[in-house]
């Protein structure tokens, strides 16, 4: 008996075109009609409008698993990674999608996230500062107990997309806030035994009203981080710290 294939529901896409380096080309809105597969993510879908009906659709991917942040963009309101998005989730069938805002446009949905993470990395230092002492080649390095190691790979799982910036009210009014990311990143040194900053230190980098001062406590990063990263609960760490820093 030869089996009926069933046809996908159609899907609609709304998606935000504009191409910055293109001169006379304006910020527009473009609808694309795709059929609905088993398991489609809103990344497969992106690929296959770029694939078979428009070729210059701008957008950025590398791994294709969550792992990469690169396809972190606006879905139906709430910024996230299109390679973790089911569409199947849309019972309407129609996903507008938008660049992530608070971050330099390349065109389309693709937006630089690389250079707000470096230029936030040269602004709070965020590399290891050993603890002074003289350098001997055949000293044993000094063992991590566990429940650290467990603590700053926590910490470690940051992918870089951006999702935090662009879900904080704050840093989207104030752009010079560093925003959960830095803030996060900045724990994990602080945790960091290794790290020979004391908390006069960070201090010095965060405790004002562009750091953990900043914050509104919205959730905004919390509630659409991909990888469910405690940003709340590092931040609320941070305060407490810079508040007995000044006592």
């Amino acid at each position: 008996m030869s089996q009926v294939e069933t046809k996908g529901r159609t899907l609609t896409f709304n998606i935000f075109r504009y191409d910055p380096q293109e001169a006379g080309d304006k910020p527009k809105m473009v609808k694309y009609q795709i059929e609905e597969t088993p398991g489609m993510t809103v990344f497969i879908a992106l690929n296959m409008l770029r694939e078979h009906q428009d070729t210059s659709l701008q957008f950025d991917f590398v791994c294709r698993a969550g792992i990469c942040g690169s396809c972190a963009m606006v879905i139906n309101g709430f910024p996230t990674l299109a390679c973790r998005t089911l569409t199947s989730k849309y019972a309407k069938g129609e996903i507008t999608l938008m660049p992530l805002p608070g971050f330099e446009l390349i065109g389309d949905l693709s937006v630089n996230t690389g250079k707000f993470m470096r230029e936030l990395a040269e602004r709070l230092k965020l590399w290891l500062h050993p603890v002074a002492e003289d350098a001997n080649v055949h000293r044993l390095e000094a063992p991590m107990s566990p429940e650290e190691a467990a603590k700053l790979y926590e910490l470690e799982r940051c992918v870089e997309c951006g999702v935090c910036v662009s879900a904080c009210a704050t840093k989207q009014m104030r752009d010079t806030f560093v925003g959960a990311v830095g803030m996060m990143k900045l724990a994990r040194f602080e945790l960091d035994t290794r790290d020979g900053r004391s908390v006069e230190d960070f201090y010095h980098v965060i405790g004002n009203q562009d750091g953990v001062f900043g914050c509104m406590t919205l959730l905004g990063c919390q509630d659409n981080c991909p990888k469910d990263l405690p940003h709340m609960q590092q931040i609320a760490y941070l305060r407490r710290k810079m508040a007995v820093a000044q006592i």
